[in-house]
């Protein structure tokens, strides 16, 4: 009798084991997901002779399960290294460089190039630029199905000319080089039920004595969930 009582003893260990091995595996699952991206690298010759070159190294996400445990929340950390260098015989002293991230709810973004198109009906010519029209300084979004928003990373906070308080979404260099390194920036995105994607830019304005030009690089998609 005192077998039995060992052997259905020695049973009730091994389902509890079996039990705690299954919640393991379902935290496994949950975990973050992390994604190595290409990066890329766009060289431009402009009317009178300046060379921009732009690269992004070193980009990733990491993308986490949601905080709300729901469906319509995502949640991610991207990194990456924006990288300019100007040079031909050029009059350049210097340029600016705007990195940021596209995110799309249930729309194709994976058109693209220097101009800033995008396929899919999905246009970010006209919300990339100098001004940040349409494009805000802070990667928590709400977004519905075929809604598209940018973000720019940087977000400066410096004195005007008269001693008020201003920000920056740009940062200025001097010279023939120049680079912004981000870690660890979040998306935050709510309010999307289907499939969300988002997608690295660069924009960077080089000005000479002949031409003032804006040149952007696109980081390939990759998936929010």
């Amino acid at each position: 009798m005192n077998i039995r009582k060992t052997l259905a003893r020695a049973a009730g260990i091994g389902a509890v084991a079996t039990a705690a091995l299954g919640l393991f595996s379902t935290g496994a699952a949950n975990a973050d997901t992390f994604v190595p991206l290409p990066g890329g690298e766009l060289t431009k010759t402009l009317s009178d002779g300046t060379v921009v070159t732009v690269r992004m190294v070193g980009e990733s996400a990491n993308i986490s399960p949601s905080m709300g445990s729901t469906p319509v929340h995502r949640n991610a950390w991207v990194s990456g290294s924006a990288q300019v260098q100007l040079s031909g015989g050029t009059t350049a002293v210097g340029g600016k460089i705007f990195p940021g991230y596209v995110v799309g709810c249930q729309v194709d973004i994976s058109g693209g190039g220097a101009t800033g198109g995008a396929t899919g009906g999905a246009d970010f010519s006209g919300n990339i630029d100098q001004g940040g029209t349409g494009v805000t300084s802070g990667g928590n979004l709400t977004l519905g199905p075929g809604q598209t928003r940018s973000f720019y990373v940087l977000d400066l906070e410096q004195a005007d000319d008269f001693g008020s308080e201003q920000h920056k979404v740009r940062n200025a260099f001097k010279g023939s080089n120049g680079s912004v390194t981000w870690a660890d920036e979040t998306i935050g995105l709510t309010g999307c039920g289907g499939y969300a994607q988002a997608r690295s830019f660069v924009s960077v304005e080089v000005e000479t004595d002949n031409v003032i030009t804006w040149v952007t690089l696109w980081g390939q998609p990759f998936s929010l969930g």
